[in-house]
């Protein structure tokens, strides 16, 4: 177990999940899976390693895998966290995997992928959240592919029938706000992040923080990683998952065992709103909502291309970079504690 770090701190339902290995190796894997969730914000490299480590140890259990994909995700390693969360998503059967998936594939530059799992996923019976997010992914990816006008209609179109309830609706809001100031308009960027700060009750999205960098005033400082104790783990061996003992009880199936429990580190690969408010963005004044809503700044569309449609070579942007894969001195710098 890393020193310092321990299960106790982890939610029950991970702890319960977590009874199906040996006590103790379920008190080594929540060691490591505590230590990367704590570390995530101050060290995604070093959480991640942690994270890599459960994963090899407990590769069958779905929190860890699933502790895994979001811990790459987050550090940017969005090859590794591709591999996992396919894997999560063959494990678990779980079709709310299929947006973050296209994500995935979006960002190491597997475009057409990334619209063919979001065809999937439309077709599907998705949460509330995961149905907005469909659709900021493929906007997301039709930006990318150079069709802006497609983007711009797909999230103007998500706006205004009220999709997504209020949460639902403020991000819907950001990314138009984003697409505006990624093509230079930043005052109607502006507009659009005021607008969406009225729906981010909790403020989850830190629009303060946006609308502070578009207006080029300071922005809260990350914390200083001198001021944190990092510990360094060292790699352990590969170990299988071993059964519950007889004389304890297993709160939480273990599931069969997938061709991805052997992968590496490296294996790259609505209901309706309350808020119907918004209206269409051409909409005369008195058909607005309480809110006020910026004016429309993208007025011009085009159909809705085809699918697998490719944008005119000279209009193709540039595809974002390929992650990186974890690299491997961080893997070994891990110990057996």
């Amino acid at each position: 177990m890393p020193e310092g770090y321990d299960q106790t701190g982890l939610p029950s339902s991970i702890r319960a999940e977590l009874r199906s290995l040996t006590k103790q190796l379920a008190d080594k894997v929540g060691g490591h899976l505590q230590a990367a969730a704590e570390l995530l914000d101050v060290d995604p490299e070093q959480a991640l390693a942690h994270a890599m480590v459960a994963r090899r140890l407990a590769s069958r259990l779905p929190v860890v895998r699933e502790a895994a994909a979001e811990t790459a995700y987050l550090a940017g390693h969005y090859d590794t966290a591709l591999t996992e969360y396919r894997a999560l998503h063959r494990i678990t059967g779980d079709d709310d995997y299929l947006p973050i998936i296209a994500d995935c594939e979006r960002a190491v530059g597997k475009h057409q992928a990334a619209l063919r799992t979001l065809r999937e996923a439309r077709d599907l019976k998705l949460s509330l959240p995961q149905q907005v997010e469909v659709i900021l992914v493929e906007a997301g990816v039709r930006d990318d592919m150079g069709q802006r006008d497609e983007a711009s209609r797909l999230l103007k179109e998500a706006i205004s029938g009220g999709r997504g309830g209020r949460q639902g609706q403020a991000r819907l809001r950001f990314a138009y706000a984003d697409l505006l100031a990624e093509h230079g308009r930043p005052d109607a960027a502006l507009e659009w992040l005021t607008s969406a700060r009225t729906y981010d009750e909790n403020n989850e999205l830190e629009i303060d923080d946006r609308i502070a960098e578009l207006k080029g005033e300071p922005v809260a400082e990350a914390p200083d990683l001198d001021e944190f104790e990092v510990l360094d783990v060292e790699e352990v061996d590969d170990v299988d998952d071993e059964p519950a003992e007889a004389d304890e009880p297993a709160e939480a199936d273990e599931p069969d065992e997938t061709d991805d429990s052997q992968e590496s580190v490296d294996g790259s690969e609505d209901d309706e709103s309350d808020d119907d408010d918004f209206g269409d963005d051409e909409s005369e004044d008195d058909d607005q909502s309480d809110h006020d809503e910026p004016d429309d700044l993208l007025d011009e569309q085009t159909p809705e291309p085809d699918e697998d449609e490719q944008p005119e070579e000279d209009e193709q942007p540039e595809e974002p970079d390929d992650a990186e894969p974890v690299d491997d001195k961080t893997k070994d710098d891990l110990e057996e504690q």
